[in-house]
């Protein structure tokens, strides 16, 4: 198993910008729009993800 970069692209900003704001940090909003529109899952142990529309890996 390994790892890539993923960019920040103009998609991932626009959904940034579109998600409710059940989370009020702009770092963890734009991974949760990259894993959104990326169909990814995110690892993550905040709460808060867990209240987007997104697969959440708890760590």
């Amino acid at each position: 198993m390994g790892f890539r970069e993923l960019p920040v692209t103009h998609a991932h900003a626009i959904a940034a910008g579109r998600l409710p704001p059940h989370h009020r940090d702009p770092f963890d909003r734009m991974l949760v729009a990259q894993a959104i529109t990326e169909n990814l899952t995110l690892a993550s142990r905040d709460a808060s993800v867990a209240l987007y529309d997104v697969d959440v890996l708890k760590v």
